[in-house]
């Protein structure tokens, strides 16, 4: 009889039936071990959830009153006999990878992770394992990210030019990780630093849990506008057309996102300028991390899966495409075919169920990097 596999892939999510627990299960259940606070990583309605210490107040903050346990990176916890343990994505702060071992059988599950060091969160960091489970949400060779610093080089110049000729500037990133890897790296000498609601709600949340952020001020009704004019303003996707942003005008609008490496993905979102930024692993660093865990197998979650495991396999790896709820939090409604690999498949990555149930509206494309109902919320704000 064939052995069971250590971690199971079912309609709940990756399950260890060991352990008697999942990790970023999409469905309530009893044990929950939660790899970063993302919205589709992270869901309400288990009743109990294991993460990462920074990750701890964000949770609290979009779950509400959640039976939490927090770890550090590396900390061992045992569940009926199997040993976990979480390890730096680099993602996003507080993003972890799991580690899972039963008689000598390991596993990691990366979540969603990016090799770059970004200055904030916490360094990637390869772990060795039997079988590892991979995002691939730009796995194609177009996506190549220049080094971080080039960047915002490019971001902080475009910032002082605006400033120069008397237009406000802003710019987008998803509330939880985008927007604190922008805050700090701006160039303060430009302005002051002015935040959505939704962002700076993140933002204290984080300041909670003891991480040292750059000063913003939130926006309110009763901010003067020509002052928030005069700085540097951090939206979320959600406000990208609203009431709340044409305020500002005049205004040169950017918007930070992997998926602006692909010609028209700017133009659709109606940004000024588009910067490549991405809180993600590309092409180059996807293979190296995978390469660098030691992995008999790979299996590959959301993003371009069926591309990138047919290359896999190509190459050498083991490699099998599975179908989840995860998406990404670079928001989906502006994605677009890139060159396939060789005749005519298609690249494209295949939207996952969540993602056509929420990828609804021209004009109201919900971000994984939105919470539903959160930027409602932040909108007056």
């Amino acid at each position: 009889m064939a052995r069971q596999s250590l971690l199971e892939f079912t309609d709940k999510g990756i399950y260890c039936s060991k352990g008697k627990f999942y990790i970023d299960p999409w469905k309530p259940v009893d044990d929950a071990v939660i790899t970063h606070a993302h919205a589709d990583h992270a869901y309400f309605g288990n009743k109990h959830y294991l993460a990462h210490h920074f990750s701890k107040e964000v949770l609290l903050y979009r779950l509400g009153d959640i039976q939490l346990q927090t770890v550090a990176y590396g900390e061992k916890v045992m569940k009926n006999g199997v040993e976990i343990s979480l390890h730096p994505a680099g993602h996003v702060i507080g993003s972890a990878q799991v580690r899972v071992e039963y008689q000598g059988e390991v596993w990691v599950v990366s979540g969603d992770y990016k090799v770059e060091d970004d200055g904030i969160s916490t360094p990637f960091e390869p772990i060795r394992c039997n079988h590892f489970i991979s995002e691939c949400t730009f796995g194609m060779p177009v996506y190549k990210w220049k080094p971080q610093i080039q960047v915002f080089n490019d971001i902080n110049s475009w910032s002082c030019n605006n400033l120069q000729h008397g237009l406000a500037t802003v710019l987008v990133g998803y509330s939880l990780g985008k927007a604190q890897r922008i805050l700090q790296n701006l160039d303060l000498s430009n302005g002051k630093v002015y935040t959505h609601g939704v962002i700076e709600n993140t933002n204290e949340a984080l300041r909670r849990n003891g991480i040292l952020l750059n000063p913003t001020e939130r926006i309110t009704s009763d901010t003067a506008k020509d002052e928030v004019r005069k700085g540097i303003i951090i939206a979320p996707p959600s406000s990208v057309g609203s009431p709340w942003m044409r305020k500002f005008q005049p205004y040169s609008f950017g918007y930070c996102s992997g998926w602006m490496a692909i010609r028209g993905a700017k133009r659709r979102r109606a940004a000024d300028r588009g910067f490549v930024l991405s809180d993600h692993a590309d092409w180059d660093g996807l293979i190296s991390a995978i390469d660098a865990t030691g992995c008999e197998s790979v299996y590959l979650t959301h993003g371009y899966t069926a591309s990138f495991t047919r290359y896999l396999n190509e190459i050498g790896f083991d490699a099998h495409e599975v179908h989840t709820l995860y998406g990404n939090d670079e928001d989906p409604g502006i994605t677009e075919e890139a060159p396939a690999f060789s005749g005519n498949e298609s690249a494209s990555p295949q939207p996952s169920p969540l993602e056509r149930e929420l990828d609804s509206g021209a004009n109201q494309v919900p971000s994984f990097g939105e919470d539903l109902g959160e930027a409602e919320a932040g909108g007056s704000a």
